[in-house]
């Protein structure tokens, strides 16, 4: 579907895909980014944006020579990642609870990490830059190693799924752990020290920002770099390890050839040329779509997630969404919601069933198929896919 221009008084228009009316937070927050005198052009809002900390969930901003490190977010660099293997669900009969159990064994969950670094992790080239990285992260090295190859809690998960031809999808959605959010909070914090300075009239102050040029910029840069190979590095060896328990059930352990592989991230910023010009694209919460990218959108726990090709739409800033989006916070969805609700939402799909996980039920979540409406001019869809095996930590 196309675009509405939200009636704003900005320099720069707001473009949204949500064919909704935000909130009067939301509203505000839209402003606010659209009067940055650095934003080019305008602002793209996907069809699943809601409420952020300085910028929406589901937004594309382009910036001439800024970066607005709050917009990028805490977890740098979280994307979603996927294999389709050339099994069927009949390989999967009998088998779906043993694999969950041996693939909760191989990735670290929540807040746990990984007792001892393996060598596919210690041979990440990313490493031999540590030591460049911000002093407020130097004593984590240790950590950050051995939380390469772990999900994390929250909206993370992996998830074996089939398609509408009956073919088996690996997935999961991860990002950059403990290290990227240390990196992001260091650099935010510098941010907002210098806008007290620079920039006394901003208008939230979580829109704190680096110029190019300037020392500060260049070390976030480099900081933000990083931390977007880690997330992405973190998710493929998150994919071997559980394509390697998949192996073991259902080839014997012979190793199998993916038939398509998709990792891409989601909160992160990215030099790109668009309308022409280079500039600074910063997606929080939205994916890139140029034409041909694969990208992933999952649903909540429980529907539908959608393998899609770009279609290149230039007034996104080739953008799509990242996912449903929450209707209800996590709070708001543990009053509401019981765990006979949650049991009930899941039939059909291994996975956990308890007030742990109660605020990633899936009615806290918008509709996907909705979502997947509202952006048929920026992707087109792949594979439709439906859990049937879903970790959470």
């Amino acid at each position: 579907m196309p675009y509405q221009q939200l009636s704003l008084q900005t320099p720069a228009p707001v473009y949204s895909w949500a064919h909704h009316e935000l909130g009067a937070q939301e509203v505000r927050m839209a402003k606010n980014v659209a009067s940055l005198p650095f934003v080019f052009k305008h602002v793209a809002l996907m069809p699943d944006v809601h409420l952020g900390k300085g910028a929406l969930v589901g937004s594309a901003i382009a910036t001439r020579d800024a970066v607005i490190p709050a917009a990028v977010g805490v977890d740098i660099g979280c994307g979603m990642a996927a294999l389709k293997l050339p099994f069927t669900s009949e390989h999967l009969d009998g088998k779906l609870k043993p694999m969950r159990r041996d693939i909760e064994a191989v990735v670290p969950v929540g807040f746990n990490e990984n007792a001892d670094a393996d060598k596919q992790a210690r041979n990440w080239q990313g490493w031999r830059g540590f030591k460049d990285l911000h002093r407020g992260v130097q004593r984590l090295e240790a950590k950050a190693l051995k939380q390469l190859g772990s999900l994390g809690g929250g909206n993370h998960f992996i998830e074996l799924c089939l398609d509408t031809d009956d073919g088996v999808w690996l997935m999961l959605h991860s990002g950059s752990r403990h290290i990227g959010n240390r990196l992001a909070q260091c650099h935010i914090a510098t941010a907002k020290e210098l806008a007290k300075l620079a920039v006394p009239g901003l208008p939230d102050p979580d829109l704190a920002h680096f110029v190019r040029g300037t020392p500060e910029f260049a070390a976030y840069w480099r900081d933000l770099q990083w931390a977007q190979d880690y997330a992405r590095y973190n998710r493929r060896v998150m994919l071997d390890r559980c394509r390697r328990v998949m192996e073991l059930h259902l080839s014997g352990g012979k190793p199998v050839t993916p038939l398509l592989a998709v990792n891409c991230h989601h909160n992160y910023a990215e030099q790109e040329i668009h309308f022409g010009e280079e500039v600074i694209v910063t997606r929080k919460g939205a994916v890139r779509a140029r034409t041909g990218d694969y990208g992933i959108i999952p649903g909540s726990m429980g529907a539908q997630s959608f393998i899609v090709k770009g279609k290149g739409n230039p007034t996104s800033f080739c953008s799509c969404a990242h996912g449903a989006g929450r209707q209800l916070s996590r709070t708001q969805a543990k009053k509401r919601f019981s765990v006979d609700d949650l049991v009930q939402q899941t039939q059909g799909i291994e996975c956990r069933k308890d007030g742990g996980v109660l605020d990633e039920i899936p009615s806290a979540y918008k509709p996907i198929d909705k979502v997947m409406h509202q952006q048929t001019d920026l992707v087109e869809i792949v594979a439709t896919l439906r859990q049937v095996v879903c970790v959470k930590g």
